[in-house]
């Protein structure tokens, strides 16, 4: 079995979070990526590893579906709201309908119990290669003025609440997950509204409006949402730390 690249993926070991309620599965795989010079985050229930998301980071995730508190779907469904990282969810369900259905919630691949070690470890050296660049922003912006805590989906302006729309906090979440980079508009139409709305781009003006002005920004000279028009919104984030 091969490790990280470190050419590549740079001095830090990517870091890999095991959810499996079986604590002699955790140890096995655990000890499997450590082996290959990955460092590891274990939980053992769903909450504790959505904690561990938000306070840690990963750069993928190793999910067992069968978890005593929630569902994987669950814990699938609350993780996509705030963060890309990818998901190899592990299941002893191996029905086509089923993959068809956790594939939709939001896993990157599957993988059916009982698995062995090197095909895991190759899926999670393929979903490696093939991350962006920079890691997954995490779930705190907060720049003084402007707090984002996409996990508890709560936003506030000098330290006041800001109640925004479901929309609104979609359109949010999907900017500051990825700082200072362009997300088109199409894109945009396609997530927020369905592929038969990417011509809609009257609807996201609407929205980016409302948004601003909630926010306490100005088109004209934006500090958080920039615009660049006929392709797409940029999150501005100058300052910001992760909790």
């Amino acid at each position: 079995m091969r490790g990280p690249n470190r050419s590549n993926l740079g001095a830090s070991p990517p870091r890999i979070l095991v959810v499996d309620d079986e604590p002699q599965i955790r140890k096995f795989i655990d000890i499997s990526l450590r082996s290959q010079g990955y460092a590891t985050l274990l939980a053992g229930t769903g909450q504790e590893g959505l904690t561990l998301l938000a306070t840690k980071g990963a750069d993928l995730i190793v999910l067992d579906l069968g978890l005593p508190d929630k569902d994987g779907r669950e814990v699938l469904k609350e993780l996509r709201q705030w963060s890309r990282v990818p998901v190899i969810v592990l299941t002893v369900r191996s029905g086509e309908e089923e993959k068809v259905v956790l594939l939709d919630a939001g896993a990157n691949d599957y993988v059916t119990k009982p698995f062995g070690v090197d095909e895991l470890m190759a899926r999670i050296r393929a979903f490696l290669r093939t991350m962006e660049s920079s890691p997954d922003e995490g779930p705190v912006f907060d720049d003084g003025v402007l707090k984002i805590d996409l996990m508890q989906r709560e936003v506030t302006v000098q330290g006041q609440v800001v109640a925004l729309s479901r929309k609104e906090f979609a359109l949010l979440s999907l900017l500051v997950r990825q700082p200072g980079r362009l997300v088109t508009q199409t894109q945009i139409l396609r997530e927020m509204w369905g592929p038969t709305h990417e011509e809609d781009a009257h609807y996201l003006r609407i929205l980016v409006a409302k948004l601003r002005h909630k926010l306490g920004d100005n088109a004209s000279a934006p500090r958080y949402i920039a615009t660049e028009p006929g392709v797409g919104l940029r999150f501005i984030a100058k300052e910001r730390h992760t909790a």
